[in-house]
């Protein structure tokens, strides 16, 4: 209750402090807005419980008809999602995923630099397709396993969870920002990459994260306090031979469906229907894995949270308030388009450790959007390089779910993981502008 009553006190202020410079209108959808993301923060009511408040607070308090915010919940782009995390629930339920961290351990020398680099190539590549969540607890006990050095295992488990937050950009279904980013350029008609186009576009990001923030980690450690690893890979049953063609099948597909320019090949077919129907098959008697009662293992806070921030999103754009906001900021438009990406990371970048990464991106693209359009943009890149930072917050425990597992293991201090997760920080920001102007414009 405590913590209901702080997010609450928060919202009033917030309410307060935006009359001096919105309309009561504005003033109210800010209060509300920092409200919702208090008590994501603090945790003081469910994830899904507080991802359905715009449902009822958003049309009591006059900000949107509840017809305008209800859709919201059921955008064609959730779909692929939920697609996505059948296929996600079927490989961890038959066990593949041990065989994908084992083989891909297995291409790493067993020193402390190749234990972290691969770490957190492993930790990423998995967090594409799965959880970055359960990716992270699949990992954690290998880290703290490896060396009884409390440096050196700070140092791994910071690898899984660094991993795993780069990783979560590479696909459009790694992280909630991507898919909010996603149905915001479907909602205004903007091209809509499709899966290949989008892998296409953010690996230059991933790669370059993937050799900085290790090489980070593994400055001055020492390479004899590893544990021999068992580098044996499990050998697959029938089973999971089965769900790795049906994958197989899924990556060609998706990859037959990529447009390439200047010849715009591709299949054309609707990639949200290709994840569902693929989701879908898991559960076809002799070709899939799933029961119905596995779909309790969805995360269906996760798929209300979409919700909520397609909702804010929505709030900010028909009310005015990103417009207005948009205007208010005009004057970074004199900046060299370079340095404003950076501004825009920055922001973007430190926000979000201390919020959560997909309120903070519902808000931030109508605003960006807005202001790209009053300087005669289609603002494609600035609402990318503000989704993509989103994800790089590596200062707090709070920032994401797989900084506060590694967290919960007492081996890592907060000091610690601020003093690395700054310099990341930092590197995620220069990365991401620099791809923005030179590769993604």
């Amino acid at each position: 209750m405590r913590d209901l009553l702080i997010a609450s006190l928060i919202g009033v202020g917030i309410f307060g402090l935006s009359l001096l410079a919105f309309s009561s209108q504005h003033a109210l959808l800010l209060g509300v807005v920092a409200f919702l993301v208090a008590i994501w923060t603090n945790g003081a009511l469910p994830l899904g419980v507080v991802s359905l408040l715009p449902i009822l607070l958003f049309p009591a308090l006059g900000i949107l008809d509840v017809n305008a915010v209800a859709p919201n919940y059921s955008k064609t782009i959730i779909f692929l999602f939920i697609g996505g995390f059948m296929m996600a629930i079927a490989v961890e339920k038959i066990g593949l995923h041990k065989y994908f961290s084992a083989k891909l351990l297995s291409f790493f020398p067993n020193t402390a630099t190749g234990i972290i680099y691969a770490l957190a190539i492993t930790a990423a590549l998995l967090s594409a397709l799965l959880s970055n969540t359960t990716i992270t607890l699949m990992l954690m006990p290998i880290g703290l396993f490896l060396t009884e050095n409390i440096k050196l295992k700070v140092r791994f488990l910071l690898a899984i969870a660094y991993g795993a937050s780069i990783g979560g950009i590479i696909t459009p279904i790694g992280t909630a920002p991507n898919m909010l980013l996603l149905g915001f350029l479907e909602e205004k008609g903007m091209n809509v990459p499709s899966f290949g186009e989008w892998i296409v576009m953010v690996s230059p990001v991933a790669l370059m994260m993937l050799l900085a923030v290790p090489y980070l980690l593994s400055r001055s450690v020492k390479h004899e306090c590893v544990k021999e690893i068992d580098n044996s890979i499990p050998i697959l049953d029938t089973t999971q031979k089965r769900l790795l063609w049906i994958l197989g099948t899924l990556a060609l597909l998706l990859l037959l469906n990529t447009p390439i320019k200047p010849y715009y090949l591709g299949l054309g077919l609707n990639e949200k229907l290709i994840l569902l129907g693929f989701g879908l098959l898991m559960f076809m008697p002799k070709i899939g894995f799933l029961e119905w009662e596995d779909t309790r293992d969805l995360p269906y806070e996760i798929i209300f949270l979409f919700g909520a921030g397609f909702s804010i999103a929505t709030a900010f754009s028909q009310t005015g308030l990103a417009a207005e906001i948009a205007h208010k900021i005009s004057f970074i438009s004199t900046m060299p388009l370079f340095w404003m990406f950076i501004l825009v990371a920055l922001f973007v970048s430190f926000s979000t450790e201390v919020t959560s990464n997909t309120a903070l991106t519902s808000i931030a693209l109508p605003i960006f959007y807005e202001f790209a359009k009053d300087m005669g943009h289609d603002g494609m890149v600035m609402m990318m390089v503000a989704t993509i930072a989103a994800s790089y917050a590596f200062m707090l425990p709070i920032a994401t779910p797989p900084n506060a597992i590694v967290m919960s293991s007492r081996v890592i201090k907060v000091g610690e993981m601020a003093r690395v997760g700054v310099v990341a920080n930092f590197a995620g920001v220069l990365v991401v502008a620099v791809v923005g102007y030179y590769i993604w414009r």
